[in-house]
């Protein structure tokens, strides 16, 4: 499949020509809509997440997958089910131990994960290199983004707004991730060392009950908004699915940075000489603009 001059000029988007098309120095105008033509290695094709977010992505991971299945059945231990999952941990006694030694790993994924946004941030704004755009804390284009797609959606709008590197689905994803982790590490400690936390709460039998239904509740909110929400909307989308390979190689797809992180793309043509010549001769096979 090709695109000419032609069809670009019966497109509805030529009265919105500086929405449709970014220059880019060195390259040329870029398509709104050129990831349509792009080739894609399902494994990744730009840099993403650095090999320290991948090792904490996978701790987290694993160790969320074990902490659901021991809290669950010990949490629901009168249920049919169970007996039969508790038998595969070895027993009540086993399944609360391997649940907390999972919870010891993830408070230190979890701090290790702090100590390298906060560094790398801090190294950023020493070098002069941070910016904002690049990372997950949210900006008011985030608010208009999520206006624009719903009327992508809708059929309102012709294409996706150009997004950053990380998208708004995405930060609302971290954003719940750090609060659930928040509360569900402090509701543990508290169950887990009630002598220490009674000198910290006020009322300590109150704080014993709360922590007790919120360490339930949070856990199962969360099992309910990573199967539901992150897992279908990173892996089982069309286009995605049955797997993104980026949380494993650290790298996104041509097609899938292009799409939902546009601007990120052309950070990626900024930086990447390789990428930059790529994209200049497609443009060029397709009969776009290229300087």
């Amino acid at each position: 499949m090709s695109t000419t001059t032609e069809q670009i000029a019966e497109s509805p988007v030529t009265a919105e020509a500086d929405e449709y098309f970014t220059p880019v120095a060195g390259v040329g105008k870029i398509p709104r809509d050129i990831y349509r033509y792009v080739k894609s290695d399902p494994l990744g094709d730009l840099p993403r997440y650095s090999i320290h977010i991948v090792i904490q992505h996978f701790l987290t991971f694993v160790t969320f997958l074990v902490l659901a299945a021991t809290g669950l059945t010990l949490h629901f231990a009168s249920l049919w089910w169970a007996p039969i999952v508790m038998k595969l941990f070895g027993g009540p006694d086993t399944a609360r131990l391997i649940h907390r030694i999972a919870a010891a790993i993830m408070v230190l994924a979890s701090i290790y994960h702090l100590c390298t946004i906060i560094g790398g941030t801090l190294h950023k704004i020493l070098k002069k290199k941070f910016d904002i755009t690049r990372t997950q804390i949210p900006i008011i284009k985030d608010a208009r983004d999520i206006v624009h797609d719903v009327r992508y959606f809708l059929g309102k709008e012709t294409y996706r707004p150009k997004m950053n590197k990380f998208m708004y689905k995405q930060k609302l994803h971290y954003l719940a991730i750090l609060w659930g982790t928040f509360v569900l590490v402090t509701a543990g400690t508290t169950l887990l060392f009630p002598e220490t936390m009674a000198t910290i709460w006020p009322n300590p039998a109150f704080a014993q009950d709360l922590a007790r239904l919120m360490h339930a509740d949070e856990a199962i909110m969360a099992i309910t908004v990573i199967v539901f929400w992150h897992w279908s909307n990173v892996h089982l989308v069309p286009g995605r699915f049955p797997l993104q390979w980026s949380f494993l190689t650290g790298r996104i797809t041509r097609e899938h940075q292009i799409e939902e992180h546009f601007l990120e793309y052309v950070n990626n043509l900024k930086e990447i000489p390789e990428e930059r010549e790529y994209m200049k001769n497609l443009l060029k096979d397709k009969g776009f603009e290229t300087n």
